[in-house]
Formats: C-alpha cells, structure tokens, sequence
C-alpha cells in the first residue's frame, strides 16, 4: 500500500505470497498502481503517490482479507473517488462499524450492508476534514485506517491510542517519508500525521512472522538439548510478548545481530534457544 502511494520504484523482498497480500495487490492494481513479480521473487511496485489513487473500474474483491479492507477504507475515504468492497463469506460477516464510524467524520460517505457489514461503498471525499480520534478499542486497524486516510488530508490528523497496539504503521509510514510523530498523552499515545505527504519509494526487506516463529521457539523450549537458531524474525516491541513469557518460564533465548530493516523501521533479530 504504501509503495503504492510513493512516487518511483519500490522493491520488495520476502513477501509472504498469502491470498491476503495477493488481494491487497489487485485492489492497488486496480486503483493505478503497476504491481509486478519478478521471476527472481522481488516485487516491483510503480506508485502514484498519495492523492493519486484511481477511481477502480469495478469492485474491490478483498477475499478473506479484514486487514486489507479496513486500511484501503481509509485511503479511499480521502480521495476523490468511489470503491465498493466484497469478500468471501466469512469476511461479510464482519462488521466494519469501528472503522465507519473515525472515517464518516472526516468526511467520507460510506454505504454498507446491514450490520455494518460488505458489501459496502466508500466515497471519499478531497480535501477530507482533519481528526482527533480516540479509539474506543484497541485497534491497530482502525488507528491504520484513520492514518491512511490523513496522509492525503490537508492538516494534521490524530489517533489517541489508551491501550497500545501494533506500531508497524507507524514505522512504515516514517521509513517512507511521511511527518508522523507519537508522544505520550494523558489519555495514552497520541499519533499525529500531517497530511498531503509526500512518500519516498524504498527498497523493503519484510522480516519473518514471529507468530510463525512462536511454534519452533516453543518447540526448543520444551524439549532438552534443543538449540535452533532464527534468522530475520521481526522484533517489533509489539510482537515479543511470546518471547517474554517463555523467558519468565526459563527459556534460554538470546538475541543475535539486532537491527532494523524494512522502510529502516522494522527490527529484525536471530535467535539461539537452548534447554
């Protein structure tokens, strides 16, 4: 998404090919961006940067994919274009209201079945009415969608955040360029994004799952004389509560070669596990 919104050539490298990413691609695809898959893994990605989105042809098809439709909701919603999202069933059966509701103030017209739910139809509007928004439940997709939304927003636009969630946004967001702060508020973290940005393309090494990884450093924790060793597993501050818990449980778990990666914002780090 955000390769799609800089202007130039972005490479990406370790993509997880999941139907999820490959629904994400179609749809930016189809709201003008050139999305291309080498033959030797890298994905090339030709953007039309932020407020250059395309009105798309027919509807968005965003599989099984909630992720997706909640952050393309809020590119959608400030630019001047309509998009109507579907799913599979299961997907239309979400509701979407958490995400409606930060997106409606800032000016978008959405449309959804009942319930809140896909189908629904996203208008957005240019210029969209900058926000101070807290969300009422931790949600680092509504916090994403309200980011999204203000990068093309003239302004600057606000997530106040009481309970913390995945920052990897954030990190995204400045390793491409965009003028986005977080400071520590009386009511929790407050993000602040100035819109009309301008984003850099990048060359994007995405580092392993460690929900993935979670499954083998259980493996090497509960069984004696095990010692594995994981490379390039994302370390955000967010996604190590596993790793916390096993090391008050007496895993022996030691970070190697610590360093950031992917949009320069996104730590990645080896493992050794012993028992």
């Amino acid at each position: 998404m955000f390769s799609a919104l800089a202007v130039g050539e972005s490479r990406i490298e370790g993509l997880l090919e999941g139907e999820d990413v490959l629904a994400t691609a179609a749809a930016m695809r189809a709201m003008g961006a050139d999305i291309v898959r080498g033959d030797d893994g890298v994905w090339r990605v030709h953007g039309v940067g932020v407020g250059g989105l395309l009105q798309p042809q027919a509807a968005l098809d965003m599989g099984n994919s909630g992720t997706s439709t909640r952050l393309l909701m809020g590119l959608v919603a400030s630019h001047a274009i309509t998009a109507t999202f579907t799913g599979d069933a299961s997907l239309s059966g979400r509701p979407m209201g958490r995400v409606i509701e930060p997106l409606s103030k800032m000016g978008a017209d959405i449309t959804s079945s009942p319930g809140g739910r896909l189908p629904l139809m996203v208008r957005g509007i240019n210029p969209a009415v900058p926000i101070e928004y807290t969300l009422p439940v931790a949600s680092a997709q509504v916090k994403s969608a309200v980011l999204l939304a203000g990068l093309n927003t003239p302004g600057i636009t606000r997530v106040i955040e009481p309970v913390p969630t995945r920052d990897h946004s954030e990190r995204m967001l400045r390793g491409f360029g965009a003028e986005l702060t977080v400071e520590d508020g009386p009511n929790g973290k407050i993000i602040s994004i100035t819109g009309e940005a301008e984003l850099k393309p990048q060359h994007i090494m995405v580092p392993g799952d460690p929900s993935s990884a979670g499954f083998w450093m259980v493996a090497a924790s509960i069984v004696p004389g095990s010692e594995i060793l994981i490379r390039n597993v994302c370390m955000n501050p967010t996604r190590t509560g596993l790793i916390t818990a096993l090391k008050l449980m007496g895993a022996d778990i030691t970070e190697i070669d610590a360093r950031e990666v992917g949009a320069k914002r996104s730590p990645t780090c080896a493992f050794a596990m012993r028992r």
